[in-house]
């Protein structure tokens, strides 16, 4: 028969052992570890996931463009807009310094190029973890570390097989530093790695793919990390627009989809895409394993190849998707998980290769005027009447000008206040 005491101390990182009931509490930050030690048995609690994603709604922050916002302007109009979570590719110092004191929670990228190096050398992890985020704590809330991006399916067999080691590495650094209950480690995979999503239930892991997957789930699992899924309707629909219904993609009124298999319906694409990851997790032996959209958006320009390329459609599945965030809700095979996306992406990125899209599926524009009105304000109107916001701006700056530009302001004002 044995006794033993629970203590709480709601401090940060610190460690705390009861020597006369033998357990001990590891705190970091609010999440808490628990060994009990039972007739000579050390008996380890499962540990608790760390919350790297706080309410629905977050945005890829994507810098590969020289005509965009210094970072320190992002962070005002990240603020503005009321965007707390962000995603950024690296670990670039000016936008850590950027963000300190913002209160805006950030998850940091390493680069696909660095996966191999932080494999194989764990001094290399602790140092990186070291210089890129222990550095800039707790000024700058960095919550997460993402190891690559869609490397699973991409077809580098070196570097999948480098994944899984990086991560390890990362999070043994993290926990060194002591910073593991604060930080979580994760990285995204593109729908390259399924073999069949539709419909949904019918979603497996490719072969190709399963003997990195299911280790890289193993840890996953064992640490709590999500599984981070980049879904796109946008790419689904341009790839087969005579298949699909473009309102099924936008979020618009239409037909669904049945799948009989699950006996579920779905109303639009993005559910049925998530829902696709959950089956592919279940079959795969990790049922309780949550998904995060770690990208997903819509084009507003494209090649001729991408007539859906609209601002039109842009501005649709973006306002859409934030209606539906906003009802804090989950998918039909997981209701009762709130669903979390983060949408790519904040700024249009002139320099980005590949095919025109690529470069076109910005809220905002370089100049950090809104690319359409989805209700975000910009930090500067495009034109006059753009948004309401950008008239008191001008009003608390002082109007100059001719009386022309002054009146189009006012008639521009007017115009809104009676379509809205």
């Amino acid at each position: 028969m044995c006794g033993w005491q629970l203590l709480l101390y709601r401090t940060n990182r610190t460690e705390f052992c009861d020597l006369q009931s033998n357990a001990m509490i590891l705190v970091s930050g609010f999440s808490v570890r628990l060994l009990i030690v039972l007739s000579g048995i050390v008996i380890p609690n499962v540990s608790p996931a760390v919350e790297a994603f706080t309410g629905t709604y977050g945005i890829n922050y994507g810098r590969i463009a020289d005509n965009i916002p210094s970072p320190d302007k992002v962070v005002k109009l990240l603020r503005a807009a009321k965007i707390k979570n962000v995603r950024i590719y690296d670990a670039d110092h000016s936008v850590l310094k950027a963000f300190s004191g913002s209160g805006l929670e950030l998850v940091v990228g390493l680069p696909n190029g660095n996966v191999k190096d932080m494999s194989y050398n764990p001094d290399h992890a602790l140092a990186w973890v070291k210089e890129n985020v222990q550095a800039f704590l707790p000024g700058t809330n960095i919550v997460g570390i993402a190891v690559g991006n869609e490397v699973l399916g991409g077809g580098d067999d070196s570097l999948a097989e480098a994944l899984l080691g990086a991560a390890k590495n990362l999070y043994n650094a993290t926990k060194e530093l002591k910073l593991d209950g604060a930080i979580q480690i994760s990285t995204a995979h593109s729908q390259a790695v399924f073999s069949d999503s539709y419909p949904p239930s019918n979603c497996t892991f490719k072969e190709s793919v399963v003997q990195y997957m299911k280790p890289l789930l193993e840890f996953f699992s064992q640490i709590g990390s999500p599984f981070c899924l980049n879904a796109y309707p946008f790419l689904a629909y341009i790839y087969n627009p005579g298949q699909i219904d473009i309102n099924y993609a936008l979020f618009k009124s239409n037909d669904g989809i049945y799948d009989e298999k699950a006996d579920l319906h779905y109303d639009n694409m993005l559910d049925a895409q998530i829902d696709a990851a959950y089956a592919a997790l279940d079959d795969a032996g990790f049922r309780k394993m949550e998904v995060i959209v770690t990208e997903t958006g819509w084009a507003s320009h494209g090649d001729q190849n991408e007539a859906a390329a609209t601002v039109g459609n842009a501005s649709t599945y973006n306002y859409n998707l934030r209606k539906r965030l906003a009802k804090r809700k989950g998918t039909p095979r997981r209701p009762k998980s709130v669903l979390k996306v983060y949408v790519f992406a904040l700024f249009n990125e002139y320099q980005k290769p590949g095919a025109t899209s690529e470069r076109n599926f910005g809220l905002f524009k370089a100049d950090g005027s809104i690319a359409y009105d989805i209700g975000f304000p910009g930090l500067k109107s495009s034109s006059a009447g753009s948004s309401i916001l950008s008239l008191k701006d001008m009003r608390g700056q002082g109007w100059s000008g001719s009386y022309y530009s002054v009146l189009t302001a006012c008639a521009s004002a007017v115009l809104l206040f009676f379509i809205s």
